[in-house]
């Protein structure tokens, strides 16, 4: 069975390897497609799209976009989206500065709590076109001894509530799926079970996000037991949503998770890509 990974991130975001590394591995695994979802930026696109097609790879363009939902973040993902297209660059843009700004800010509270991180620290194995995230702030937090693990400053600092967190601007869902679709993509909601939602919260979200023209639902995930894929499988019936699936590949900033597999019974079969291609022809 040809098997596939729709989330996969590279160092270009918050991964750890760079785009075309990514590729190379995701085919020495026994992958036959990957799709690029890095968050907020679609920098990586082209050279793991130019090593896919060097080693008979198939890699979509995609992006994963943070959304402000209430008092929740949510995150949505972009699938077959246009990488060079004027608008996405644009919006893209806004958010890459609003990152830049909110860095700054949780370097001065970590330097007040007696962490002297710089903006240097964040760059190890990084690329020039990194957008950084917190996982840079956790891994140079980690690597100075100032945490036993990347999932403590998460814990302590980094996390939402905690002393070194900072809230940045996010696009709305509606604008994240209208950027998406105006770029010739289709839209997904990401790991629906991560988000402090219940079934109903979860539903109602779904119930909106459908109205706005959300095209399909994260459902073969790393974490998601099979007592809820068959949960989700079900919301995709009843909100018309095709499923989607990936293992959310983070390289050494998610150890034990791997590109495929997730934590080692993950499968994602080649027929979810189908089902997109049918919804992107309609």
């Amino acid at each position: 069975m040809k098997l596939i990974d729709l989330h996969v991130h590279s160092n270009i975001s918050d991964g750890t390897l760079s785009p075309d590394k990514l590729a190379l591995y995701a085919k020495h695994k026994g992958l036959s497609a990957i799709a690029l979802t890095d968050h907020d930026t679609v920098a990586g696109i082209e050279a793991c799209t130019h090593q896919g097609n060097l080693i008979d790879l198939m890699v979509i363009p995609g992006i994963e976009f943070s959304a402000e939902y209430g008092d929740q973040e949510i995150h949505i993902l972009g699938y077959y989206i246009d990488s060079h297209h004027p608008l996405l660059l644009g919006q893209l843009s806004r958010l890459i500065e609003s990152r830049k700004q909110r860095n700054m800010l949780m370097l001065e509270k970590l330097n007040k709590l007696g962490f002297p991180i710089t903006a240097q620290d964040l760059v190890s194995d990084s690329s020039s076109q990194t957008v950084f995230t917190r996982a840079h702030f956790a891994a140079a937090l980690y690597k100075k001894g100032y945490v036993k693990s990347r999932s403590e400053a998460f814990q302590k600092y980094l996390g939402k509530g905690k002393p070194c967190y900072v809230k940045r601007s996010h696009f709305t869902p509606e604008e994240c799926i209208d950027t998406i679709h105006r770029v010739g993509g289709l839209a997904v909601l990401a790991h629906p079970y991560l988000y402090d939602l219940n079934n109903s919260q979860l539903y109602a979200l779904l119930k909106k996000l459908t109205s706005d023209g959300l095209d399909g639902l994260e459902t073969l995930y790393a974490t998601h037991s099979k007592e809820e894929v068959a949960s989700l499988l079900s919301l995709c019936i009843t909100f018309r949503l095709f499923p989607t699936g990936g293992s959310d590949f983070h390289g050494d900033n998610k150890p034990g998770l791997d590109i495929g597999i997730g934590y080692g019974d993950l499968q994602i079969p080649y027929d979810v890509l189908l089902a997109m291609e049918k919804k992107l022809q309609l």
